[in-house]
């Protein structure tokens, strides 16, 4: 076999290799998920989903993903995004700048394809009928007892042949417990494959009748997996490099004018020495500092005394 046709066939067999895995995402807010973003395009380049929740979307970024990678694939799909917007013990509490923040890119770049459902997950799923979803992403709260509701609440949303992704399966420390979960899902026996990189991230199959590259995923050997694992770590740091060069200037800028605040702090504070430094030596060159001298000689000769 030639080099070349031992390549073609390589990549041939390579199916979780295609021009989608390589996409970047056009936004980068913080987040935790950054490194999931190509694993994230992959999915929607063949899984084609018409519909897609996400329980959890905090400053928008897995939700960006899925519709910049829609977007450029030319799929027609609807990203429903559900959150409070409030925080969380896990997220940290926040104020409504956050809201603002990914209601104001939905409207500037994804206005026909997100959606921002603000409230209670549980309360938006009657929103939903059953079997529509193709694509439920859970990242809300992470204490066993809350993902577990969430999974019981959302699962029968998700048709036959569709997936469901769990943040944070790798996270076993402060509160979380998705990984719990994960296990008691995964010994049933459902079709799955799993990521430790990026906190983590499981992916479920739901019934039968999955595209065949989301197929051959669920099947892979041990060998494979560890392929494809060891790639898409290998893709999701190259997006995490590209996200710190996007947010480099801004973080330049935000260093740049803490160090003129403290610069200008610190000027204020000379001057206002100054001006204390100059009342004194006026004080001191007056008459009546002068004629006081000899009393507070006395004042200070009487505390020695004592």
């Amino acid at each position: 076999m030639s080099d070349q046709t031992h390549s073609s066939v390589e990549r041939d067999e390579a199916f979780w290799l295609c021009a989608a895995s390589y996409l970047l995402p056009a936004h980068y807010p913080v987040s935790a998920w950054t490194e999931h973003a190509p694993f994230a395009a992959w999915l929607v380049d063949v899984l084609r989903p018409r519909s897609v929740v996400e329980l959890g979307t905090h400053l928008g970024y897995s939700c960006f993903a899925f519709a910049e990678a829609a977007r450029i694939l030319g799929i027609d799909v609807t990203v429903s995004a559900l959150d409070s917007w409030e925080g969380d013990e896990h997220a940290g509490y926040y104020g409504e700048e956050v809201f603002e923040g990914v209601r104001q890119t939905v409207a500037d770049c994804y206005p026909r394809s997100v959606r921002l459902v603000r409230g209670r997950f549980a309360d938006g799923r009657e929103q939903y009928g059953d079997a529509t979803v193709d694509l439920l992403h859970i990242d809300g709260r992470h204490a066993y007892e809350d993902v577990r509701e969430d999974y019981l609440t959302w699962v029968t949303a998700v048709r036959p042949g569709g997936v469901i992704l769990f943040h944070d399966i790798a996270e076993r420390g402060n509160g979380f417990g998705v990984w719990r979960l994960w296990e008691e899902l995964t010994a049933s026996g459902a079709p799955s494959f799993s990521f430790a990189h990026g906190h983590g991230l499981g992916v479920l199959g739901v019934g039968d009748g999955h595209p065949a590259p989301i197929a051959e995923l669920f099947t892979a050997r041990r060998g494979l997996t560890a392929r494809i694992r060891a790639d898409f770590e290998a893709l999701g740091a190259r997006v995490s490099r590209q996200a710190w060069l996007e947010t480099l200037p801004a973080e330049a800028e935000r260093a740049w004018s803490d160090a003129r605040s403290r610069a200008a702090h610190e000027e204020q504070l000379i001057a206002e020495l100054r001006e204390t430094r100059d009342r004194i030596d006026a004080m001191e060159r007056s008459t009546s500092w002068r004629i006081t001298g000899p009393l507070r000689a006395v004042g200070r000769l009487r505390r020695g005394r004592r």
